[in-house]
């Protein structure tokens, strides 16, 4: 659903202002907030689940950096499965504890022949390559071909930011 957000108010750009950069790392978060834009926290809480609800925000999550928990050695696992079974692969290799985000996109052959991305965390290179291997159990005889891409460093994670006005 695409959001109408030309009739938010100024209240809802505030909460949306005050949280875009992440919520507070205190014990209750929303009453931080509320002393921002000038409301309780339950206030902030209810205003949120209707923006939620009605496709403002579309979601609310932890955005963890990877590598000040220890794991330096990440990589995007990827690879090209038989297209009638990549849903069924996919949402088993999503729910591994060790794949924080696994999706499906389009090849280009053929440069790029790999139409599965799963996002494999580890703190070493070896435990990375173990957790590919137990990928591609999981995956069996649908594995046409697979490749580990290490990442380097982290990437800017964030959303649509707007100004409180």
């Amino acid at each position: 659903m695409k959001a109408d957000v030309s009739n938010i108010d100024a209240l809802d750009r505030a909460i949306i202002a005050a949280t875009q950069g992440g919520l507070p790392l205190k014990l209750r978060p929303y009453d931080a907030v509320g002393d921002v834009v000038g409301l309780s926290g339950n206030e902030v809480q209810a205003r949120i689940l209707v923006m939620l609800d009605s496709g403002v925000m579309r979601r609310i999550g932890v955005v963890p950096n990877h590598y000040k928990l220890g794991f330096n050695a990440n990589g995007m696992t990827v690879w090209d499965i038989n297209d009638e079974h990549i849903s069924e692969l996919g949402q088993k290799v999503g729910a591994l504890e060790f794949v924080s985000h696994c999706y499906h996109r389009p090849r280009h052959i053929p440069h790029w022949p790999y139409n599965m991305f799963a996002m494999v965390h580890g703190k070493t290179r070896e435990e990375v390559k173990s957790h590919a291997k137990e990928i591609s159990a999981i995956l069996g005889n649908n594995v046409n071909a697979s490749d580990i891409i290490y990442s380097k460093r982290i990437l800017k994670k964030t959303g649509l930011r707007i100004a409180a006005q």
